[in-house]
This record gives structure tokens, sequence and C-alpha cells, in this order.
């Protein structure tokens, strides 16, 4: 049996969420603030039932309304009620567990469910006890006096609301219902009009008591405390850790006799040494006529146990091993990253240690959230890490049939995703703003079941080799090579510095394979720029006039792209957006052919940006031309500057042009020419004065749009802080 499914409604930013478990190990990633934590409260309280850990605030913002609606009377307004659908998968051995949750004797699914809602009382009864304490309020008001021409003074509380934030615990309580698989859809949907069955007290168990005899669940939060500090209460020793860890665990090993001995023999020579530190102390006590002839004889003597050798502040320190010597160190001389391991690894088996040991009734899941466990680490311990955390619970005893454990990490590490591919990935991402402020959730194993193997494959082996932190941006760039990924953070400074405070993914991706990531890119509806060359190429028209296939004009080689009946190479342009593979026709389609609008939450925009014609103007002439790549694009943008004698070394320049129409065709020439080393362009002109160049008119048109539509243009000159990775 395991937890299959979450469905959370009107807690915090959960405003309505369902959230696909995966049977051993999920992975929840997305922005900050984007609700992963909020999942793992949200499970605390509803599956405990303490209503003390609820406040107001728990409410979804955009929930509030409707208590003020309810207040002013409107018609089929109510006060807003939370819930959570557990849904367990089940098998024929497990059925004696959940027999409370079966809807009906003809139950013939495969899953149980349980919604645990917390709602008002009675919500006429709730309205009316507010008006009655906000009249006691204003009468006990009503003779204080206030300065002439003030508003009189309005007493607490003065709404629904606010008396809720003091009531809710009173007001507010916990109802537990059956759900019958049948009456859903497939995406867990009920059919209208579905009213779930109550559990009731009168039918034996409480609700509360039939989830607690399902599921248990821990949590290890992300502030773990662990520090180099000698001093401070925030710090979180490992030797204390463990001390508390054996305390725990104490009862397990009451019978390892090797223990016992070993403390006895050890009690037997400190006992002789006290013997001899006190005894000089016990012959003075002799001389004051103590003890007397009816007084006890006074003997020091150790109280040596496992308990308190452990659970003693000094009794017991880890120490790390340096050589086979037995040189050790204590553990505050190793690094956080190793103690935030041992730590991580001490808890679980404790948690682990704790569901196991429950004798009477233990429940047969054990649901553990860790959050954010890459803390300290580096990238290949935190890879350690997610690969054999399940083998680490399982080799600490051997799990009872019909018992399991589930984890929920929740991470900000692209490491960690590397190891477990798409499939146990559940992504957050957030909607609306302000009060409308939401959470979607994707479940990345349904991507990969509908996603055709050749780009599948393609993406999660490029996720593996490669530093892709696109599940925790605000947006991405995908640009055409090393070159555009070398240069881009300083275009962006120059261009769009606004996108500066913005956390973007630089993903260096290719033409020939950016429509690779179309499908992902779409599903997580993350915001997006492509950048990429136009990559003209000679059509099939040229075989159609006569051209011989070996000749360097044949179908399908590099060309210039005012070439008659060009096509482009780029697989991005014609499969994709703007889905066009004639060169005039992508150098004739306007901005909005370029771009994939985005959603009503303002997210998923996607526009793609290629070298445009532009006017080149040199000693009186004047030439409209395209650059087939970013460098012949550059420069074409910077034309008097790369022909300077002092920026020879882009190998930019043309000696004595005759002409304009023959310095575009030799910049053609030199940048497509097997000899010219295109990282070796942008490496030298990181060197330049970045002053002195302009960023290419296609690249600063995409990124001023992505700062538009990010919303964070701002004025030229103001300085920025952020992250372009």
């Amino acid at each position: 049996m395991h937890l299959s499914n979450v469905s959370i409604r009107n807690y915090r930013r959960l405003k309505d969420v369902k959230i696909d478990l995966d049977k051993e190990i999920s992975i929840f990633v997305g922005s900050n603030n984007s609700g992963k934590t909020a999942v793992a409260h949200a499970m605390h309280f509803f599956i405990s039932g303490i209503r003390d850990r609820f406040t107001f605030h728990d409410i979804s913002a955009c929930r509030w309304r409707d208590i003020d609606a309810f207040e002013a009377g409107q018609e089929d307004a109510s006060l807003p009620i939370l819930s959570i659908d557990l849904w367990f998968e089940v098998e024929q051995a497990d059925l004696h567990r959940v027999i409370d949750l079966l809807p009906n004797l003809h139950w013939q699914g495969s899953m149980v469910g349980v919604r645990i809602a917390f709602g008002p009382r009675n919500e006429d009864e709730t309205l009316e006890r507010f008006r009655e304490k906000y009249e006691l309020a204003q009468e006990a008001v009503a003779d204080i006096g206030g300065p002439e021409g003030e508003e009189p003074y309005i007493a607490s509380p003065k709404s629904l609301r606010e008396f809720l934030e003091d009531e809710i615990h009173r007001e507010y309580e916990f109802k537990y219902f059956v759900l019958d698989e049948a009456q859903f859809d497939d995406n867990l949907e009920p059919g209208e009009g579905y009213e779930p069955q109550e559990l009731l007290r009168d039918q034996g168990r409480t609700g509360k008591e039939i989830v607690n005899s399902l599921v248990k669940v821990d949590f290890l939060h992300a502030q773990r405390h662990l520090s180099d500090s000698e001093a401070g209460n925030r710090s979180e020793e490992l030797s204390r850790h463990l001390s508390r860890y054996y305390q725990r665990n104490l009862e397990r090993y009451g019978d390892d006799h090797n223990a016992i001995r070993a403390l006895a023999e050890s009690e037997t020579l400190l006992n002789q040494h006290l013997e001899q530190v006190f005894s000089g102390t016990l012959d003075r006590l002799a001389q004051l006529g103590y003890p007397g002839l009816t007084n006890p004889r006074l003997i020091i003597k150790s109280a040596l146990n496992p308990a308190s050798v452990m659970g003693s502040q000094d009794g017991a320190h880890v120490h790390y091993a340096l050589n086979e010597e037995g040189l050790t160190l204590p553990d505050k001389y190793n690094g956080l990253g190793f103690k935030n391991l041992i730590y991580m690894v001490v808890e679980l088996l404790d948690l682990h240690a704790q569901w196991l040991a429950t004798e009477e009734r233990r429940p047969p899941l054990h649901l553990v959230f860790i959050e954010e466990p890459e803390a300290h680490m580096h990238a290949q311990l935190q890879q350690v890490f997610v690969n054999k955390v399940l083998e680490i619970l399982a080799a600490e005893e051997e799990v009872p049939d019909g018992f399991h454990t589930q984890l929920a990490l929740s991470t900000h590490s692209p490491h960690i995703l590397y190891e477990r591919g798409f499939q146990p990935i559940r992504y957050f991402r957030r909607e609306g703003a302000g009060v409308e402020q939401a959470s979607e959730i994707l479940n990345l194993s349904e991507f990969y079941r509908n996603t055709g193997s050749p780009s599948r494959d393609f993406l999660e082996r490029y996720l593996k080799l490669t530093h892709c932190d696109l599940f925790f941006a605000d947006a991405a760039v995908l640009v055409e090579g090393n070159v555009e990924r070398l240069v881009m953070p300083l275009m962006i400074e120059k261009a769009a510095p606004g996108l500066r405070s913005c956390y973007l993914s630089v993903l260096e991706i290719g033409g020939a394979y950016a429509h690779l990531f179309r499908e992902l890119i779409e599903f997580l509806g993350i915001t997006t720029l492509v950048v990429t060359d136009l990559d003209s190429v000679n059509g099939p028209a040229a075989a159609e006039n006569g051209v011989d296939a070996d000749d360097e004009d044949a179908v399908g080689s590099t060309c210039t792209p005012e070439t008659p009946d060009a096509v482009t190479s780029n697989q991005m342009l014609a499969q994709w957006l703007p889905g066009r593979k004639r060169i005039d026709e992508l150098l004739d389609i306007d901005a909005a052919g370029k771009t994939i609008p985005a959603d009503p939450f303002g997210l998923g925009a996607i526009r793609v940006t290629y070298p445009c014609t532009v006017d080149l103007i040199r000693n009186d002439e004047q030439l409209r031309r395209a650059g087939r790549t970013l460098e012949v694009a550059f420069a074409y943008d910077n034309l008097d500057w790369t022909q300077e004698a002092a920026n020879a070394d882009l190998k930019l320049r043309v000696r004595d042009p005759q002409n304009l129409e023959y310095l575009a065709k030799r910049l053609h020439e030199k940048v497509h020419n097997s000899s010219y080393k295109k990282t070796d362009f942008a490496l030298v002109l990181l060197a330049k004065d970045q002053d002195a160049w302009n960023v290419p008119h296609y690249i600063a048109e995409g990124l001023e749009w992505l700062e538009a539509v990010l919303g964070v243009a701002v004025d030229a000159g103001e300085p920025q802080e952020g992250g372009v990775v």
C-alpha cells in the first residue's frame, strides 16, 4: 500500500492542487515561494488533526473575499473550507487495513480515499456570534470621545475576518469523509453533484483514528542549525543528536550482554581509580570523627550505564579517525557538508526506528518529507545521498510485509534531479500575484509517459550532462552555442539590465536541437527566449536549376541569406517557431509571428529571435543584408568598429574592401571558413571595452522583449543585481 495522490484545497498558495506521489521517492522542485514546503505543512496539519496548528492566514488569500461576501450577506456566499484528499493505492492483502474506507460492499477499485476537511461548525452561528461581539465592543467604546472632526473609533473585531483571526480554533472543526473512486474521473475530479459519505463517530473509530492508523508523517526541516561555532544556542552538535537517538532506541538493545560486560569491566577500573583519588579526602574526614561507630562508611563509586553515558552532554562525543593508529579529531573539525549528511542519516534512521518500534497499530505507511537535503553538500555528495537514501532505510532493519516507506524531497539542486530523471519530479509553478497568488503542480512522470522516445531520451541525457536549472528559473534563454552562452551575460547588461534582477537559465542547445525542448518548455509553461542563427542553405530550387550535386552551391550547402530560394537548416525555425523554412519568409515575419503569447497568468510566453536584415552604411554606400550567424550579424551591427586595425583580433576585419558587397561577401566567407575559431571571437570580445560595441540588433530586440514580459525594465544606468547561469 502506498499514498498515490494528494489533493489540497484552500491552504496557503495551494488553492486547488493535485500531487501524484511516486511510490518510492518524489522530488518537489520550483522557484522560491512556490508552495513546496506548504505541502508538508498541510500534511502535518490535516493528518494530526490539531486545530492549534492552524492560523487564519493559512487560508488561501484568494478566499478572504468570500468571508467578506458572506458577512455582507451575498447570495450563495459561504465561509471557505480547507480540505485534503488522500488516495491510497491498495492491494488485496491490505484490504483489512482500509475496511473503514470502502465506500460500499461492491467496491472493485484499486484506490481508497479519505477527505479531511477543516471548516466552520455552523457558519450562520459564527456570523451571529461575530455580530454579537461586534455590538458589545462598540457599546463599550461608545462613550469614548475623540478629537472633533475625526471618524468615530471602531473597536475590534471590525470585520468577520478579524473575528476569525482570533476565534477560528473555536469556530472551525475537522470532518472526515469516505471517497468513492467510482464517482471520480481519471483526473480525480468528482462527478457533478457528488457528495462524499461522512465518517461519523458512532460508526466505530473516528476519522482521525482511521487516518492515523494508515499513515505516519515525519518532517526533516531545512534549518538543521549545524555550525562550526563552539558556542551559541542554535548550534546542533552531532554528538548531542546521537545521544538523543541512542536514548530513543535504548530498549531495543537492552539485552546486549557484550556492551553490559564492557561497561561492568570499565566500572570496576573506574571504582579503583576513584578510591585512589578520594582516599586522602576520606582519611581527613576520619580525623574529624566521621565515620563514627554508628555512621556508614563513605565509598565513591561510579554509576555507569548506557543511558547516562550517551545521554549526558559530555558523556560521549563523535570523533573522526585520521589514520589506523587511532588519531582522531572531534566532530567540530569536520566540514558542514558531512555534518549535514550524518545528521540527516541519523535523523532518518531515528524516525524510521520509531515507526518500526510501534508495536500496536503501527501505520502501514511511513511518509517522510526532507527539506533541501543539499545544504552544505557538494554536487557528488548530493547525488550519492538521493541515490542511497532508500537503501539506508532498508538496511537498518527489514520492514515486515505490508509496510512501506515513501520519501518526498523538496530541493533547489539540479544535481539531485540528474540522478532520478523526469519521473519523480513534481514541478511547482507560481501563478497570479497578490491575493490571487497560487500554485499549479505539474507531474513530470506524465510528461515522461506522453513524450516520444527520441525527444524524451535526449532531454533526460541533456539534463544529466549539462548544468541545467530550468526548473528553478524565472525564465529560460535557449542559445545557439558556446559563443552566445559566453557573451550573453554581457549583452544582457548592455541591452536589458533589468534582467539582471531575474533568475535566468541560459541553456546552450543549438538550432538543430532547440525544437526538442518544445514539449518540455510548453509543458512547464516557463517564459522562454530562443536566440538562434538563420542558418541559410541552398534550397531544392538549386537542383531544379541544374546545379551539380558536387558543386559547393548544391542543395543543403551553406549560402548567404540573400541567395535566391535559400532555406534554413535550423530545425527550431522550421519545426517550432515561426514554423517557416524559406529565408525570405523568415526575414519578412514580424514580431507577432515570432512569438507565442503568455497564458492568462502571464506565463509561458515564447519568443524566437534570429539575425534580421540591417542597413550597412560605409563611405556613402548603403546595402541591406542579414547575417547568417551571430558573428556575421555582430560585424554588420558594428561594421566600422570591427574594421579598425585595433580590433583585428576578432578576425572579422577585411583588408582593402572594394565595396560593401565585397565586404559582406568576405565576412561571410571568413566566419564560415573551417579555420575560424568562434570561441576565440567570444573570448576576445569579452576583453574589449564593452561601451565600444553594440549588441546585435536581433539579440537586443529579444532581450528587451523578455525584460518587458517579466516586468523588470529599468532606466539605463541603474545598478542591478541578479543571476544568469
